[in-house]
């Protein structure tokens, strides 16, 4: 009876001694790995806004679609500046200008037409995966509109938005419960967002606040 007693207890120190460990762990794990996936899912939400800035100034608005934006920037170009030589510190304590270097044939600035994915992101860049958020086959939430300022102005805005559940519904429920929670006690997205279609904010990221 002895035995049995000791081994029942010593069971249950075990228990709580890993109980006590998860409870300290699972917090850190979860902020752990949700750092990691926003990390990547934050600079494809950058690139993408790099990519709507640019569509908007050739088009006049944003891309309504992946497809859209996809298709900008595999088959449109854009004017690249090809840059040979800079000003010397003498010339430029002359007061040169870099208009009077061209002119005067001491540097070399020629405008070359180049594919819009290259001239934005550089050779190699995979704009395929640009709709998709890292580590998953979902697409990002994409959608434009037309607000109105306080002076009178229309603007023409968009965002490019991923909720918590999309991608960290894999980690631990009441974790991802309280993160929710907080963000609507404090009426902010839940999830990581680029620009909005709520309020003027110069396509600024929720997280960069």
């Amino acid at each position: 009876m002895k035995v049995t007693f000791k081994i029942l207890l010593l069971v249950a120190m075990v228990l709580l001694g890993y109980m006590c460990y998860r409870s300290i762990m699972t917090p850190i794990e979860f902020n752990e790995e949700r750092t990691l996936r926003e990390t990547a899912i934050k600079q494809r939400l950058i690139d993408i806004r790099k990519a709507q800035i640019e569509y908007k100034n050739i088009h006049k608005e944003h891309a309504g679609s992946f497809n859209d934006l996809s298709q900008f920037l595999k088959e449109e170009k854009l004017p690249f500046i090809v840059k040979e030589g800079v000003l010397t510190d003498e010339q430029l304590e002359k007061g040169m200008t870099e208009q009077e270097a061209v002119k005067k044939g001491l540097i070399r600035r020629d405008t070359v037409w180049v594919l819009a994915v290259d001239t934005l992101f550089g050779p190699g860049y995979n704009v395929d995966v640009m709709s998709m958020i890292p580590g998953t086959n979902i697409q990002f939430n994409l959608d434009t509109a037309t607000l109105t300022s306080g002076s009178g102005y229309t603007v023409k805005v968009f965002q490019a938005a991923v909720p918590y559940d999309t991608y960290l519904g894999d980690l631990d429920r009441q974790l991802l419960f309280n993160l929710k929670d907080k963000a609507q006690k404090m009426n902010k997205y839940a999830g990581l967002r680029v620009g909005s279609v709520e309020e003027i904010n110069n396509n600024a990221g929720n997280w960069e606040d």
